[in-house]
């Protein structure tokens, strides 16, 4: 029974990973839309990718 509610308080603690998955999926969704768009702004477009990223994830450890 306890081995079964740690893994339960487990899963309960892994949940705010959702909120950081769906908007890293969302900022390089964008990446590729963008790209799509306009092939010639890779570069620039993907360094705000990175940083939103980055600042996605420092939010989530944050937390």
């Amino acid at each position: 029974m306890l081995a079964a509610a740690k893994y339960i308080g487990a899963g309960i603690a892994c949940s705010g990973l959702i909120g950081a998955g769906v908007g890293i999926g969302l900022i390089f969704s964008s990446l590729i839309g963008a790209t799509a768009r306009n092939p010639q702004v890779t570069g620039q477009v993907f360094t705000y990718a990175i940083l939103g990223f980055a600042l996605a994830a420092i939010n989530f450890a944050e937390s």
